[in-house]
């Protein structure tokens, strides 16, 4: 009995402090994580004192955003998924919400436009602030590699296509508007820039790299970062930028997507790791794991880069989130963990703090944590980072958007002609024999044949949303808008890019036969279809058969054998090149592909990659002479998958032919035509005892053309410590001149253009004798000088 009463006493002292507490909590000031006064560490302080380990993993788990709303006509509300996840999960991020596409199943008929999309992202910050006991905002994550992924947004080209600029100014102005659409409509977190290197063109992701080289990789990847984060993520028109794919992702052994890397540690930082080095300088807040291993440690649960490296050398102040699913495939796929307590308690010891799928942590994560696998402290540090981005995005004083702006100010006419103009500075020359281009307007005849010449989808490429007709302007389109009334223009498609069975190639020799010029369009297709099965991290699935077949040979998934010319198309374009007429090639596709045939024998080829919506008025500004081409190739293109890879830069020694073909590419890295000519004089080297070189020469356009040159430096070390590649970009810089016009163009070469990672793992710099080429392609020096850098002065190694 005396035990009893000893019982209730305590329990009435409990209720009477707990009363008290209540009191107190009513007679006192909001509190601190409300407080938009108190500084944003005291606000995650406190609002980490008030969570439950349930609530905490909830802010870390992702799931897919776009179940979580319903649509009737005109308004837009959260589904019952999304309360459910909400009150058993503690939800609070969502991933593409505003997501349309054939995976998700959301169209034009039952996806949201842009004025919907802030109603839908509006609902779903009211009910989880009003329905929940902390009443915490969600983050959304968007997918944003060139445009918002959602319907009715501005597509501008891929990011191969942003890399043929070798312009980061313009790409800063695209990331800017990107940013502005997304957020507008409700977006917190915009997934890009790719900062992958292409070094294995079999890979089905080709496109949304920037390329082979990590100097371009890193001068694109640190403008897009600028142009979405802005100067503060808090201004209602900028977003967080989400770096993929960490790391080495773009060089899988047989070109196989999310296959194992081997490369060696010195290899990843001197090429691999520099463009995220560069972009978390630039001030990126967020970065995302990637599905492969690197010599036999996988990227979601990887220790040395995700803390090691990001955060105690590199600085990083963001947080990282892994690839849809990635988590739970270090026990499905790459076979290191047990079950999913374990895959999740890899991933956030490792420093992985956010998962992207919703069951790699969640459920698994708190097991871990009740096995002692995890400890709070770990899970504290990752919640730490995500609600860092809430409180300084200020989500907790404004969680919503105006629907009237995100009406009237995505894809405005602005955003419009900034996609024409990228997709203009994308476009390569790769041939002009004969100067059959610019072609006249005055032509009577012109036939447009080609599975790409009027097809939307195939030009706009992977990650992109579905389209009205009118918002894509196909090369048919373009060509019909560029040209009078009295020019006939006769179409005829001709073939497939994969299938078959509906080729045409008798009525399109005979359209050609009839016209003074022939445009044709071919190349490959990443155009997702309700046709194409779809696996769980929405990478397309390969179908074998070989009837149906959809054009798509790129994008997630498509990864490749041969790089040749799919279906019909080299038959088709044998049988016009045949007539004898004029032909211009049009290349439309998302990796470098097999051109041998049309290099010999097809008199004007022009690249444009996935050119986006206002891609046909782009190339018909190139055709017809209104805008002169200066796009670079970023990457180079074989001639043979049996030269693979065949990058550029690639270490000492030289490479030595094949019996079958050279070691050369068929076109190099940095490689493009122009319609006029360009003069490099007067090349001078002045080296001080800082060891900064100053690097100035004279560039004078010859031709009758206004134009841009591509001005490019590399540079070569005669002897180092380390293998070094035969060249190495350094700087580039896009110059317009008149015709006639000459220009001393000025360069600076630093410390960070000359160290190199020695031997003892460590960026130094390194006395010894240098030699700068000046070119307009990889492999055409116009001017070259050797400089001496004694580096005794400079011995202490940097990171």
């Amino acid at each position: 009995m005396k035990k009893n009463k000893v019982t209730l006493f305590s329990l009435a002292v409990s209720i009477s402090f707990l009363s008290l507490g209540v009191s107190a909590q009513t007679k006192t000031s909001t509190p601190v994580y409300k407080n938009p006064k108190a500084s944003v560490e005291s606000r995650i302080k406190d609002l980490l004192s008030r969570m439950t380990v349930e609530e905490k993993v909830g802010q870390i788990t992702m799931p897919l955003g776009w179940p979580m709303y319903t649509k009737t006509g005109n308004e837009v509300e959260v589904s019952e998924k999304f309360k459910t996840s909400l009150k058993e999960e503690y939800t609070g991020m969502l991933w593409a919400t505003l997501r349309a596409d054939p995976w998700t199943k959301k169209t034009l008929a039952n996806g949201l436009n842009p004025e919907l999309a802030a109603k839908a992202t509006n609902a779903i910050q009211k009910y989880a602030i009003e329905n929940t006991r902390l009443g915490i905002p969600v983050l959304l994550s968007e997918e944003c590699p060139h445009g918002h992924m959602a319907i009715g947004t501005t597509v501008f080209p891929t990011s191969i296509g942003q890399g043929s600029t070798f312009n980061p100014e313009i790409i800063q102005k695209v990331a800017t508007a990107i940013a502005k659409e997304t957020r507008l409509q409700g977006g917190h977190v915009g997934y890009g820039p790719v900062l992958d290197l292409a070094r294995e063109p079999r890979w089905s992701r080709v496109e949304e790299t920037y390329g082979e080289d990590h100097i371009l990789n890193s001068r694109m990847g640190e403008a897009m970062v600028k142009g979405f984060q802005g100067n503060s993520i808090k201004s209602g028109v900028n977003v967080v930028a989400t770096l993929k794919h960490l790391a080495a992702y773009g060089a899988p052994e047989g070109g196989h997507n999310g296959g194992s890397i081997n490369v060696g540690l010195r290899s990843l930082h001197q090429f691999y790791l520099p463009p995220f080095k560069a972009a978390i300088k630039a001030g990126a807040l967020s970065a995302m794991t990637a599905y492969n291993s690197i010599d036999g440690l996988p990227c979601s649960s990887n220790e040395y880069i995700l803390n090691d490296l990001l955060r105690n050398e590199w600085g990083f102040k963001g947080f990282v989130v892994s690839d849809l699913n990635s988590i739970t495939g270090l026990m499905a796929n790459h076979h290191i963990a047990a079950n999913a307590a374990d895959a999740a308690a890899l991933a956030i010891n490792a420093g992985l703090d956010a998962d992207l799928s919703g069951i790699g942590y969640g459920k698994a994560l708190r097991d871990a944590i009740k096995a002692g696998k995890v400890s709070v402290k770990t899970l504290d540090t990752a919640v730490s980072r995500v609600l860092r981005i809430k409180f300084n995005m200020g989500l907790f004083e404004n969680p919503y958007v105006n629907v009237d702006k995100a009406k009237t100010s995505v894809r405005s006419a602005e955003h419009i002609e900034l996609a024409r103009q990228v997709a203009r500075e994308s476009i390569v020359l790769l041939r002009n024999q004969g100067n059959v281009l610019p072609l006249s307007k005055s032509l009577k005849n012109i036939a447009v044949i080609g599975p790409n010449a009027d097809n939307i989808y195939n030009q706009i490429g992977d990650y992109t949303a579905p389209q009205t007709e009118e918002n894509v302007v196909t090369v048919l389109d373009g060509i019909r808008n560029k040209l009078s009334s009295s020019t006939k223009i006769n179409y005829i498609k001709g073939c497939d890019i994969r299938d078959t069975v509906n080729s045409n190639i008798d009525d399109a020799v005979s359209v050609a036969k009839k016209s003074d010029a022939v445009i044709i369009v071919l190349g490959g297709s990443s155009a997702r279809d309700f046709k194409t099965e779809y696996i769980e991290t929405g990478a397309a699935k390969v179908s074998t058969a070989q009837s149906g077949l959809s054009d798509m040979e790129s994008g997630e998934g498509f990864d490749r054998a041969t790089l040749d010319l799919l279906g019909d198309q080299v038959k088709l374009l044998k049988a016009i090149v045949k007539t004898g007429k004029p032909v211009v090639l049009v290349l439309i596709k998302g990796r470098p592909l097999n051109l041998n045939w049309a290099a010999e024998n097809v008199p004007a080829i022009l690249d444009a990659w996935y050119p986006g919506q206002e891609g046909g008025n782009a190339i018909a500004d190139v055709i017809f002479g209104d805008y002169n081409p200066a796009g670079r190739l970023p990457i180079s293109v074989p001639k043979s998958v049996g030269q693979l890879p065949v990058y550029y830069n690639a270490r000492f020694p030289e490479k030595h032919d094949y019996i079958e073909v050279d070691a050369k590419p068929l076109y190099s890295f940095g490689y493009g035509l122009s319609y006029t000519t360009f003069d490099y004089q007067n090349l001078k080297v002045e080296t001080n005892s800082n060891n900064i070189v100053k690097v100035s020469f004279d560039l004078k356009n010859t031709g009758a053309v206004d134009g841009e040159e591509v001005v490019q430096l590399y540079l070569n070390t005669k002897t180092s410590s380390v293998v070094l590649p035969m060249k190495q970009l350094k700087q580039f810089k896009r110059v317009f001149l008149k015709s006639g016009a000459q220009k001393t163009l000025n360069f600076t070469l630093t410390k960070d253009d000359l160290e190199v990672y020695n031997q003892k793992m460590q960026w130094v710099l390194e006395t010894g004798t240098y030699h700068l080429m000046v070119s307009s392609s990889s492999d055409n020096v116009k001017l070259e000088q050797d400089f001496v850098i004694n580096a005794a002065k400079n011995t202490k190694a940097s990171k």
